[in-house]
């Protein structure tokens, strides 16, 4: 299947200290992100999303900074995975906090993606008071 890398930049009022938890651990993501979260051995999550659950490996994180998690068996050969990245960069020049959000899937509807993407940082802004 072809896959389609969606990407887009919120800017939240929250330091990185403070939003990093809200996107690198399983309570943190189950408030804003999907339904439940649960860890699993070795750097493992299972998100469940309307009862269905999709496991990902977190394959990297830099405290305050970032996280990726690869979403496992998404792929044929299991080389080309879906995967969700969060980036958190602050602007040298104004001091606002940026979370870059990076969604790599088989879903392509540009649309679709924006409005389920703004959708959930709403919610993470109502969390973080943003």
């Amino acid at each position: 299947m072809q896959k389609f890398k969606y990407s887009n930049e919120y800017e939240l009022r929250a330091s990185p200290k403070m939003l990093f938890p809200y996107i690198s651990s399983a309570s943190g993501l189950s408030e804003w992100f999907c339904d439940k979260v649960n860890t699993k051995p070795d750097h493992n999550f299972d998100f469940i999303w309307d009862k269905e659950s999709h496991i990902a490996e977190q394959s990297s994180l830099r405290l305050n900074k970032s996280v990726k998690f690869e979403f496992l068996n998404t792929s044929e050969n299991n080389r080309d995975n879906n995967y969700i990245e969060f980036k958190i960069d602050v602007s040298d020049l104004t001091g606002s906090t940026y979370l870059r959000i990076t969604d790599y899937s088989t879903n392509a509807d540009v649309e679709e993606l924006k409005d389920l993407w703004d959708g959930l940082i709403e919610s993470l802004k109502e969390i973080v008071g943003s």
